[in-house]
């Protein structure tokens, strides 16, 4: 691979450095700033009183000391929750930051906005839609209203502009990615501006040529589908779409995604991937 295509390679941190610290915690996307990640990938879910937190799975029971879905908690009972204590017996070093309980609570869209807002550098944002869900189509309204609050949803003149590693030219520092393609013509409906990544485990026979659902402008294939189908991230491009894949993590993986020229790299290794792209000193 050429060193040009190594850097313009997007490196975005899944669920931030969720290699290292818990995943959508504040410690795991501040490490993931530290490392030097392009953007920072996230799940959003609507609590029962109506906020948006950062969780990937439908229930907190995997990733934090409680249980129950998200979706039938309000935000005051996932405040009394623990979510970074499950990793510690997994780390190796004495006292990582993240063990400080104010870095390992339930992390809100507001606050991680307010934190990539906070930084002295560009940092992008792939915010994932999670479906299905009791809330329908309120997801994508309270997600779309946050990100005009902070003037992340495209829309405001004057707003970041210029190209972006990946090579997006797209104004917007934030995109919005689903495996729901309903979502994500919701997004596209309501907010055009905002670029839009449609998230695949698999490849639908009516999709095979390249095409993705209306609403959807960038592609975004697992690591499977291109270790098996190298030739549809051709395909893709030929259609005029970007490839964002994920989640990418070992070596002979980033090398095939920087081989095939995809933009985006999404992995929980961001400090790794940039190590091997040739972007860290």
């Amino acid at each position: 691979m050429t060193q040009a295509r190594q850097h313009s390679i997007q490196v975005v941190a899944h669920r931030g450095a969720s290699e290292d610290a818990p995943e959508h915690t504040l410690a795991a996307y501040k490490k993931a700033i530290e490392d030097g990640a392009d953007a920072l990938e996230c799940d959003v879910r609507l609590t029962a009183d109506g906020h948006l937190v950062c969780v990937h799975d439908r229930r907190v029971n995997r990733t934090s000391n409680g249980r129950g879905a998200v979706s039938a908690l309000e935000l005051a009972d996932l405040a009394t929750l623990d979510f970074g204590s499950w990793m510690e017996n997994m780390d190796s070093e004495e006292s990582p930051d993240w063990k400080d309980r104010s870095l390992t609570s339930v992390l809100t869209l507001e606050r991680l906005l307010e934190l990539v807002a906070d930084t002295d550098r560009r940092i992008e944002l792939a915010i994932e839609t999670k479906h299905p869900t009791r809330w329908a189509g309120q997801v994508e309204e309270r997600l779309l209203h946050m990100l005009a609050r902070f003037g992340l949803d495209g829309s405001a003149p004057g707003g970041p502009s210029g190209r972006s590693p990946g090579g997006s030219p797209d104004p917007s520092r934030v995109r919005i990615m689903s495996f729901s393609a309903r979502s994500l013509h919701r997004i596209a409906d309501a907010a055009p501006q905002l670029p839009t990544v449609y998230l695949m485990q698999f490849v639908s026979p009516r999709l095979r040529d390249g095409r993705l659902p209306a609403g959807a402008r960038i592609a975004g294939p697992g690591i499977r589908i291109v270790r098996n189908q190298p030739g549809y991230v051709e395909r893709l491009h030929r259609a005029g779409h970007r490839v964002h894949v994920w989640t990418v993590n070992e070596p002979e993986d980033v090398e095939l995604c920087a081989n095939l020229g995809v933009e985006a790299i999404i992995t929980n290794r961001p400090k790794q991937v940039l190590s091997q792209l040739g972007r860290l000193a």
